[in-house]
């Protein structure tokens, strides 16, 4: 387990980017960790992709101070996206590795946070394009057989893309 020593390793000199960056990503991790000790998590959409999503809620709802309705809000327009995705391609690991999953996974916190912005429909469908395109090809590598390993860090690394998103899309 990482995420508690990630929030909690502070630099004397840190940024605000370099903050964000090491909150989001504990975030990430701790959701993911959960899921591997098999807590309890919630799908968005999927196990493997579990920590992106609220990951990136959770930052923004305690950074920009969102109410519970407008988080509410965002996860329907995440929501949204993942079932694009789900009838239109796949949402499967199993199935199409990586791409699927943390992609997707990517593409629901993009369109979320920019809906939490205000942004226009057509930016938040850029903004989750943009998420999902660069997360194509992606491939799982499970390492001894356990997919928990890789995909812990790219929970971590799909959270702090989904924000690059947004901030391409606006």
């Amino acid at each position: 387990r990482k995420a508690q020593f990630l929030y909690n390793q502070k630099h004397i000199d840190e940024s605000p980017q370099t903050r964000e960056n090491r909150l989001v990503c504990s975030y990430a991790f701790a959701v993911s960790e959960q899921n591997a000790d098999c807590g309890i998590i919630v799908t968005a959409p999927t196990c493997g992709s579990c920590g992106v999503v609220p990951a990136v809620l959770k930052y923004m709802q305690d950074k920009n101070h969102f109410s519970d309705d407008d988080i509410v809000r965002a996860l329907a327009v995440a929501g949204l996206v993942g079932n694009i995705v789900a009838t239109n391609a796949s949402i499967s690991g199993a199935e199409c590795g990586c791409q699927a999953e943390i992609g997707t996974a990517c593409a629901m916190a993009s369109a979320a946070l920019a809906q939490l912005y205000n942004m226009s429909l057509e930016q938040i469908e850029y903004s989750a394009e943009i998420a999902i395109e660069h997360h194509l090809g992606l491939t799982c590598d499970p390492i001894y057989g356990l997919v928990q390993i890789p995909c812990i860090e790219r929970n971590a690394v799909a959270a702090m893309r989904a924000i690059n998103a947004v901030n391409l899309a606006n």
